[in-house]
């Protein structure tokens, strides 16, 4: 049995965060040093670094399980499936359900069991549970549904990905303007259509020196009680090895499939710095002595920003669902999904239409 797409949907808030609105925030660097510069040129440079212009916020009332309901729902109605029918509902994610207000994380019930509540499935049969793998959990949970899929387990799947990030930035760190909230969803079915679905993956784990690049830890301002933590990552360190190995695990996906990258249509790689995943695709071409074709990869950071676990999906939505002028996807081509990030986790996925 192939694993095969059948739906998609997504949840993207409302409340849209320009990058003005970081010009009264006063940056720390990582020694607590207040940034002695205007902010006008933080936020520029960020901008010419991250390519983000805005990135969206979800309401106070809205939560990670919250939108990933949302999601989930609109992928089941794209599918066109009976929600009873689903065997394994999975849902990636990194900090659990958070307040607004305390940065509070509950991790019980799991964000899954939330969403299959919010959903109204009844069958206990339905298995629902979460996944926590750093930025690339989407995709791996993708991998997982897939596993499933191949061994007979399970014949359709719900794969979440949902993260409310702005609840746990430090305002005090230039890094908080990369983060966003957001959540993206598909169904999964079994097909035994040799010519669609996953090919092959690739997922690997770097946890040696590489575990603490992205991590929790305190406010860059001193002043900040000591006993709260906020998301922290040491960005030219990642940049650096996303660069290296993320190629490299994408490469090994595709030769495992024996798909030349000539035939790679498009890839869907996590929106975490507009010049890093250039940098990163341009890196792969060149591993196979090639050029980078134009509209190979269509990103939607300048204005949704870095909604981690939900970016992969959520692009896959909009592009499905024709949201770009120069990107779209037709039957037979092979296109690529790719993230990483924290633990640190690599992982690659070469599918079919």
């Amino acid at each position: 049995m192939h694993t095969i797409i059948t739906g998609s949907g997504s949840f993207i808030p409302a409340n849209i965060i320009k990058n003005n609105s970081f010009e009264n925030c006063l940056f720390y660097d990582e020694k607590g040093s207040l940034i002695q510069r205007q902010q006008a040129e933080i936020i520029s440079k960020f901008q010419q670094i991250t390519g983000i212009e805005e990135r969206r916020y979800a309401d106070a009332g809205t939560s990670s399980s919250c939108m990933a309901a949302e999601a989930g729902a609109k992928a089941i109605a794209d599918a066109g499936i009976n929600a009873e029918t689903i065997d394994q509902l999975i849902v990636a994610h990194n900090f659990g359900e958070i307040g607004n207000d305390d940065m509070r994380s509950e991790m019980v019930p799991s964000i899954a069991s939330r969403v299959k509540h919010k959903l109204g499935i009844k069958n206990p049969s339905c298995v629902a549970y979460d996944i926590l793998f750093g930025c690339p959990g989407w995709l791996q949970a993708l991998i997982q549904a897939d596993a499933f899929t191949k061994s007979g387990l399970a014949k359709t799947c719900l794969v979440i990905g949902t993260e409310t990030l702005s609840r746990v930035i430090d305002p005090h760190d230039r890094d908080s303007m990369i983060y966003s909230d957001g959540a993206g969803a598909v169904i999964t079915e079994a097909c035994n259509d040799n010519d669609r679905g996953i090919v092959g993956v690739k997922a690997v784990s770097f946890t040696g020196d590489e575990a603490d690049y992205i991590c929790m830890g305190r406010s860059n301002n001193a002043g900040i009680d000591e006993s709260k933590h906020f998301l922290k990552m040491k960005g030219r360190k990642v940049y650096e090895f996303a660069l290296k190995e993320v190629p490299a695990a994408i490469k090994s996906c595709l030769d495992e499939c024996n798909i030349a990258i000539q035939e790679v249509k498009k890839i869907f790689i996590h929106q975490a710095n507009e010049k890093m995943d250039e940098a990163i695709v341009e890196r792969l071409f060149g591993l196979y002595g090639k050029q980078v074709p134009k509209h190979i990869m269509p990103m939607n950071i300048k204005w949704l920003g870095n909604s981690s676990v939900a970016t992969i999906p959520t692009l896959f939505d909009m592009v499905v669902k024709g949201a770009f002028k120069d990107h779209s996807i037709n039957k037979n081509d092979i296109i690529v999904f790719a993230s990483v990030g924290a633990g640190m986790n690599i992982n690659a996925v070469c599918y079919r239409i």
